[in-house]
Order: C-alpha cells, then structure tokens, then sequence
C-alpha cells in the first residue's frame, strides 16, 4: 500500500487557485477581466446542457472518478436548493425531512419498479413462449390461444381437446417445419430492422456496460421492445437457444429505461451501473425463480464493482421480481419455472463417482463449444453478416428437420429437462422412458440428443436472433446425465448383490436417474459459463432438494477444475475477448514485469494554458482523434495543470459562439485570468471586446479542466495500473515524472499489450483455420448457386432467388480476430467495433 501511494499522484498545479469542480462547471468567461459569474443557477444549466450533448460518446469508457464528483456536485446543489425548507434557527423542517427521505429512498422505489415490471414481462413472456412451442405441433380445439398443458389440465399424455394438426404424420412434419421457419424468420427479421442490438444473448456486452464502456441504443426502448417479441419467436422455432441469457438482457434494458425517469440516475452514469447490477441479478432470478442465485450470478459473472449497498439493492429487486412472476403464476402450478422438481430420495456415497464423470463432462462440454463456437463466430463474421435473416431462418429448418424423428429434441428444451429430471416412480412416464424394456432405446435416443444438440448450439448460438446459451447447455448435460443415470440403474439391476451396491436398500429404489439428469444440467452450465457458486444455489433453489447440495458442489468442482485446464473464462468472458471490448477482466491475475512506460503513448498530443487560437482548436477537434487533452505550461517545460476532456471543450467552444462573436485568432487560456494577466494585460476598463460586431480576442477556458486527473510514476508496474484502472475507473491515467507529462495510458493500451504478451507466449498458426473456412464458403457457395438454379428451372424462371452469383462471390468482410477491433490510438473514439454486425 505504502508502495502505491508513494507513485501514484494527483498533481499539485504550480500555479495558483485553481478552480474546484463546481466553479468549473459554473459559467464559463469569454474575455480576460470580466467577472466571475454567479454560482448556482449557471453551473445547473452549464450541467444541464453538458448532458443533453451526451457526456459520454459511444464506444467510450466512463469516467468514474468524474462522475464522483459530479455527484457530490448534484447534492451540494440540492442542499442550496432546499436551504429555504429550513425552518428558524436552523433546524430542518417537514419540508426538508420530507425531501430528504424521498431522496434516500428514490433509489429502492427504481428498484421495486424495475423488479415488478421485469417480473411482469417475464409472466408474459412465459406463457408466449409455451404456446408458440405448442402451435408447432398441434391446437386445442376448446381454445385456440390454450397450449397443450392447459388444454389438457389435469390429464395426462394428452387429451381429446388438443389435436394435432393433421392425421398423416408426414403433413405434421412439414407444418412443424413450415412453423420453425416462419417464427426464425420473423424474428430475424425484427431484430435486423428495429434493433440490431437485439440480436444475441447481450451478457458480454452488459459486462462490459457495468463496468463503465458506453454502448447507446444497447440498452434502449427499442432494443427491450425487440427483444421481449422476438425471443418467444426465436425459442418456438426450436433453434438451440435459450431465452434465460436474454432475461437478463431485457430486464437491464427494463432497468435502464426507467431509472432514466429519475433524475438522479439520468444525470449520473456511474450511479446507473449500481441499478444494472441489480437487474442482471433479477433477470437470473426470473429465469431459474432463483433471487439469491440471480443476486450471486451478479456477483460473480456480471459486475466488477459491487458494494454491499448493490447487494442489498440487488436482493431487494430479485425479490420483487420474482414475487410478481409468483403472483402472475404463469404455468398455474404455483411454479416460477416449467423444470422445478423436487427430490426425496437420498443419495449414496458409491455415486460419488459417477457424479465425477458427470462432472468430467461438463469440464469438456465447455471447452469443446467454446472453442467451436468461436470459430464459428468467426466464420460468421467474416462471411455471413450480408445473409443474417437467411442464416437464421436456414438454421430453424435445419434444425426441425433434424431435431422432429428425435423425441428429447422434438419437444421444447424446458419441457424436456422437466421430464428428464422427473423420478419413475409415482410421475407420469414420457414415452416409456422408465420402461425397462425401452431402457437402450432410450440410451440410443438420448445419446443422439446429446451430440446432435451440441453441434446445434455451436452453430446456432450468435445467430442474430435473440439467443442465450443457459438452457440449450443444461438440456444437454440433462441428457447426458440421465443416460448416465439409466446405465448405473441398469448396472445395479444386473449386480444388485455387488459389493459396490451394498449401500443399496432391498426395497426402496437405489438410483434416481433424475438426478444425474440434474446434476448433468448445473455441470453443463458451469462448464460453459465457468461460474461455480451462483449455479450451486440455481440448482438448489430449482429443486429445493438440500441433500443433493453436496453433489452439486462436487459436479460443480470437477467441472470448474477440468475447464480450467482448457483456459481461463466462459463463453462471456471469451465473446469479450472475441469482440475486442475494452474490459479489464478481474478473474486474471498477470505478472508482466515491466513499467507502465513501456507500455504508454509518449506522443501526446497537449494544450499549452496559453497561447493556441481558437481556429487552432477548432481544427484539432475536426480531427475527431483524442477524447481529451493533457493541459500543460508549455510545451517546452510540459509541466502537468489538468486534463481537458473532448467533449467539455466542443461545448465550451458552442457556447462562446452562440453567446457573442469570436474571432478565429482569439487566444484560448486554460488558466484564470489573474495568472496570465503579465502577458496578456486587459483590464476590466479596458475590455477586449463589444457587443455590437467587434469579435472577442480572448478566451478563458480554465473552469472547464480537471485540475487533479489521475496520475502515475511512469516507473509504476503495470499490474498496478490495471488494478487502478478497475478499482478507481478513470478513463485515461496521465503518467508524469517530476510534475512534467511523459505520457498517458488507457485500457486499450493495458489490453493490447497484454494481447502481444499472450501471442507471443501462445503463437498460433491459423491458416489452415482461414483455409478450412474458405472450402466451407466454397461449398456453400455452390450449394446456394446450385439451390438457386434448380429453383429457377423448376419454375421456368418465375421464381428467382434473391440476390445474384456475384453477390456471392464478393469478397467477406475482413478481420474477425480480437485485436482487429483494437485502434491504434489511444484516446480515440472506439468506432472501430462493428457491434452492429454482431
């Protein structure tokens, strides 16, 4: 500690009275000599208008420590505010009490909306989604709007009012396959031309977004519209995607949207994350009905900052949320989800090993479709992006022609985990799946369904479609566990008096293959998400099973440590990577052994306090190259006085201009008047300026610099200032030697070097990856060629595909690495990152 303090530094200007924040945002000067304008009601509308410009640009990072201080800006302009609510002799009124207790709990009335409104749509959701699912098969002739467990309440396997489409079961198979189609394509559709963002599961870029990087619309009206109609669609298409990864992504749109209502959180983006931290638990908690694995899973996998009053706040609105979907009782079973079970039947010591084997598997599963599924993405980015809506809609009739002959993936992937999790004995029996006499068929059938299944998600997972990856992986493991599960079953029945066995009762069944099926689900889950206790405590509170805990810790640490061998971080964490986001990733630890001089950019482009004009500015601004600007005495000395940040400057500039006329060759001061007044004497009797045609020739923008930016040693190890990027979150690090600027450093900096570190630990050779991928688009190319040309003839040329064989011939879309999307400045704006392609 006493190490960091002695390198790390705010600046102490040499010069004298520096503005305070608030004086900076009070009112800005526009000649030398004119007087400082009132605080108050200017700096509210200064601050007003700063925001109505968007503070922060898209593609860019908050700035924490700025937005600390605005906050504390915010109350101390509302403690002037509210000074008349004082009553004689100072002591606080009703009025004030009254105010004061609305403030304090404006942030637990944001969350107890945001938690019942996502608990609301949450209910809805559900219901779509199991009619949707059910249409694909047949109706029920009492009601159409009824799926089949509501039609047939309280019967089993079916009744007399549902029907199926047609007697002829290959007319049922074309109308399941026609249906798949037509919701993918709808869906598709939606997402491409109302809210691109939509597209996808959305947790990486939430991470992202919590801690702190900018992405406008991401979070938007549009994109949480899109995404509540276009996720039942995508689910009933059958697709091997979930909707509990999307969950989270609408309820922090939920959460976005209206705690914008209130101006404490409109005005404040830091403050913001707080409440985005608490939907992503919420969303979780809605999706498995479990608040407190939704309130872990947000500790654990979503956000890098996250104090006690964020747990509390996060609890609170899993609550509420999963108190209104209760309420609203979507499946009429007093259920929050289709696959809630509940096991009485303990477990026996001799399955430990068993469940390890489960746990093996969840380890590899992980690995294997991380791995595959980002080549896949990367294939997609590089030449499908043009193709999205076809894609989409091919991979839906892809999928229900291979998933219908298969029982387990005929069905809807939570409507099968129910079934898989089900114990024989005193349930209703799924096509003889308890039947020992169907026992191989059914090892048969549910072995297909496991590596048909995992093939499918690595292909379907990052269509554009809303799309999570939760559910598809726990109805993976689920099969897998249950298959092992009947061959333990069946390897009891033929050794009932082995030794191995004898812990076994004579009369109570030994094994619940329902329970490896459970346990395969939170091992798939682990595994591809690589968190550990928030999916022990989903599983739990899924069954409410507590002695099938220590099982789950068991399969959950097996899994933990065998997907550890294959690298660090889930699907999210490596989509991140993929991406090329700015995110600094707390779960690595790194030693890289050098200063941060290595690594940051000595070719700083700094603002001298006096002396540029504003015609210089200006044609610095139309460059659109730096967020910000070091300010410093001059350029010879370089001693460090603050920081100027991009936007601050193009609005201080409007409001000159829109105040009076100014001349291009004015000369711009970054420093008050009285520190430069030797050499550049105007006196207020004297004024630089009129009102009537004669332009100013002086400008003063010194209320508008940080005169305390974050600062560094640039002997400071790396390591360190990663861990001062991540605990104190400023956009940009000043590195200075002796009160003079050497350079500055920002998180892309951090990322790219530790992304040359990593490439030169781990050089990798992809050309037979690219060669691969070009004979894939070969034959594709092709096949659509050939597609389109049989079409055509069949039809005598009245029907032609869309689109020519040139257009397929057009070279893709170039780059689909991580580091493509790094720019090589340093404080630029990031539109290098194609999130619309995504």
């Amino acid at each position: 500690m006493n190490s960091r303090s002695s390198s790390i530094s705010f600046p102490t200007p040499r010069l004298q009275q520096h503005p305070s924040f608030s004086a900076r945002l009070s009112a800005i000067s526009v000649e030398e000599g004119e007087a400082q304008a009132a605080p108050g009601a200017s700096e509210h509308q200064i601050d007003e208008e700063i925001e109505e410009i968007k503070r922060y640009e898209d593609f860019t990072t908050i700035d924490w420590v700025q937005d600390a201080a605005r906050e504390q800006l915010r109350r101390k302009l509302r403690r002037k505010e509210t000074a008349g609510f004082f009553e004689r002799g100072g002591h606080a009124g009703w009025r004030y009490r009254l105010w004061e207790s609305y403030e304090a709990a404006q942030g637990w009335i944001v969350v107890t909306l945001i938690g019942a409104a996502i608990g609301v749509n949450a209910a809805f959701l559900n219901i779509i989604t199991e009619w949707l699912s059910d249409v694909k098969l047949g109706y029920c002739e009492t009601a159409f709007y009824l799926n089949e467990s509501f039609c047939c309440w309280g019967e089993d396997n079916g009744c007399d009012d549902w029907h199926r489409w047609s007697s002829l079961p290959p007319l049922n198979y074309f109308l399941y396959i026609m249906f798949a189609t037509i919701f993918a394509l709808t869906s598709a559709s939606l997402v491409r031309s109302f809210a691109p963002y939509a597209a996808g599961s959305g947790i990486s870029e939430i991470k992202c977004i919590i801690a702190g990087f900018v992405m406008k619309g991401f979070l938007g009206f549009w994109t949480l519209v899109i995404k509540s109609v276009a996720l039942p669609l995508a689910i009933a298409s059958g697709l091997s995607v979930g909707k509990e990864g999307p969950s989270v992504h609408y309820a922090v749109c939920t959460g976005n949207v209206i705690s914008r209502l209130f101006e404490k959180y409109k005005r404040n983006a830091s403050k913001t994350r707080e409440i985005l931290s608490a939907c992503a638990a919420a969303g979780v908690a809605v999706a498995f009905g479990s608040p407190i694995g939704g309130v872990l899973f947000s500790l654990e996998e979503m956000s890098s900052y996250f104090p006690l009053k964020t747990v509390w706040r996060s609890y609170f609105c899993a609550l509420v949320a999963t108190a209104v979907l209760a309420a609203m009782n979507p499946f009429r079973t007093g259920q929050l989800v289709m696959f809630q079970v509940h096991y009485d039947r303990s477990w026996h010591f001799f399955e430990v090993v068993f469940y390890i084997i489960i746990g093996i598997f969840g380890g590899l599963y992980g690995a294997f479709v991380i791995k595959w599924n980002l080549r896949a993405q990367a294939f997609r980015k590089k030449y499908l992006t043009k193709y999205a809506i076809l894609e989409a809609t091919l991979l839906a009739t892809g999928t229900a022609i291979i998933c219908y002959p298969n029982m387990f993936l005929r069905i809807d992937m939570t409507e099968s985990m129910e079934i898989l999790f089900l114990e024989c004995e005193g349930s209703e029996d799924y096509n003889g799946l308890c039947d020992r006499e169907n026992r191989w068929k059914m090892i048969i059938s549910l072995t297909l369904a496991t590596i048909i299944r995992v093939f499918l998600v690595i292909i379907s997972y990052g269509c554009k479609v809303p799309a999570g990856i939760f559910v598809p992986s726990m109805a993976i493991g689920a099969s897998f566990g249950r298959t092992v599960g009947i061959l333990v079953q069946a390897l009891h029945e033929a050794y009932p008096n082995s030794v191995f066995f004898a812990a076994c009762q004579p009369d109570v069944p030994c094994i619940t293959p329902g329970t490896y099926a459970f346990l395969g689900a939170g091992a798939a889950l682990s595994g591809i998400m690589h968190i550990t206790v928030s999916v022990v405590v989903i599983m739990f509170e899924l069954t409410g099973a507590l002695t099938y805990i220590l099982p789950t810790m068991i399969v959950v640490g097996v899994t933990k440590a065998v997907g550890e061998l294959f690298g660090k971080g889930g699907i999210a964490d490596r989509m991140i990577w993929f991406n090329g986001f700015p995110f600094l990733d707390n779960k690595e630890d790194h030693t890289f052994g050098v200063p941060v001089s290595q690594v940051m950019t000595s070719d700083v482009v700094a603002l001298p306090t006096a002396g540029l004009s504003m015609k210089n500015l200006e044609q610095l601004l139309r460059e659109d190259k730096y967020q910000g600007f070091p300010i410093v005495e001059d350029r010879t000395s370089k001693i460090l006085v603050g920081y100027i940040g991009r936007t601050e400057l193009r609005y201080a500039i409007d409001r000159v201009k829109k105040d009076r006329s100014i001349s291009p060759t004015a000369v711009c001061y970054f420093t008050p008047s009285t520190t430069h007044g030797a050499s550049a004497p105007i006196t207020p009797a004297t004024p630089a300026t009129t009102f009537d045609g004669m332009a100013s020739s002086s400008v003063d923008f010194s209320r508008f610099i940080d005169p305390t930016p974050v600062t560094a040693h640039p002997r400071l190890p790396l390591e360190t200032v990663m861990e001062l990027f991540r605990k104190i979150g400023p956009r940009v690090i000043l590195i200075e030697y002796h009160g003079k600027l050497t350079g500055l450093v920002t998180v892309k900096d951090c990322l790219k070097y530790q992304f040359k570190v990593e490439a030169s630990e781990n050089p990798r050779d992809d050309r037979q990856i690219i060669e691969s991928q070009e004979r894939l688009w070969g034959v594709l190319k092709k096949s659509a060629i050939w597609v389109s040309d049989q079409v055509n003839h069949v039809s005598r040329g009245r029907i032609r595909i869309n689109g020519s064989h040139e257009d397929l011939v057009t070279s893709p879309l170039r780059g689909a690495g991580p580091t493509s999307y790094m720019m090589d400045g340093t404080e630029d704006v990031d539109d290098g990152v194609e999130l619309e392609d995504r």
